[in-house]
């Protein structure tokens, strides 16, 4: 054999046993890598807390990481906290009643569709017609979650969360008073208690406006049972104008607590 074809028979051995050395080496790599990844699972398996606590890890590191791209925080869970339902997806008769009211008083149909669906579930729970507590809502606040008087009343309903604190500690505290499904349940409550120690609905409107004790409650009562005879009509599918909507109450007397009555009977108003 010539000397040419030796070098070319050493450089071919030489390029084998590289190729050769290549492959055992990444399947070997491959091999641990597979090991390493079964016994990953195999602990993550027994151990899920240490699962739940990488993936936690994951998930705060992709949020940084978006949140740094986009330039504000991301809260994909901020949703969950919107009080505010497509009123397209309530009953015909809650719908209607939830764009009427939006069209009057200039708040968008989206929370209004979630305050009339829970009026109407504790209005059908409790007796109480939903359109009375939505009139009552209309007349104290204006649908304005964030109103506050001088004398403490806050909140859609205008609930004193001085004087009704205990019922608010069902809720986590007073400052559940600016949330307003919360505020709702609450100053329904109120108002059944006004209306038990009153005896008659128009008189528990006067109750739960402070005004027990005047002469008269400056025609409150009267705007609310007007404002609830237009729902009414809206909730029967009848055309009602829209009027341009009155100032909310400015209550300027606290009013009293309602003591409990020896006979508790829920009121039945329609």
């Amino acid at each position: 054999m010539t000397a040419l074809g030796k070098t070319g028979r050493a450089l071919r051995t030489f390029t084998s046993d590289i190729a050769d050395g290549f492959f055992e080496i990444t399947h070997n790599g491959f091999a641990l890598v597979g090991l390493a990844t079964v016994f990953c699972v195999i602990t993550l398996t027994a151990r899920p807390d240490l699962r739940q606590a990488g993936e936690t890890k994951l998930m705060s590191w992709l949020q940084a990481r978006q949140s740094a791209a986009v330039g504000m925080p991301i809260q994909l869970d901020a949703i969950d906290r919107a009080t505010a339902v497509n009123p397209t997806d309530l009953p015909k008769q809650q719908a209607a009643v939830a764009y009427w009211l939006s069209k009057k008083y200039r708040v968008a149909p989206e929370p209004l569709g979630a305050l009339v669906a829970e009026a109407y579930e504790i209005g059908n729970r409790d007796k109480l017609d939903p359109t009375l507590i939505l009139a009552i809502m209309a007349i104290e606040s204006g649908f304005n979650p964030f109103a506050q008087s001088s004398v403490g009343a806050q909140g859609l309903m205008q609930v004193m969360t001085g004087v009704h604190s205990d019922k608010y500690e069902y809720f986590g505290g007073k400052l559940a008073a600016f949330d307003p499904v919360t505020n709702l349940r609450v100053g329904v409550k109120v108002l059944q208690e006004c209306i038990r120690r009153a005896g008659s609905l128009q008189a528990g409107l006067k109750f739960y406006v402070g005004a027990a004790n005047l002469e008269d409650d400056n025609g409150y009562a009267d705007k609310v049972l007007a404002e609830h005879a237009r729902l009414k009509l809206v909730a029967a599918g009848r055309s009602v104008p829209l009027l341009p909507p009155q100032p909310p109450v400015v209550r300027t007397v606290a009013p009293v607590e309602p003591q409990p009555l020896v006979e508790d009977k829920v009121a039945t108003i329609s």
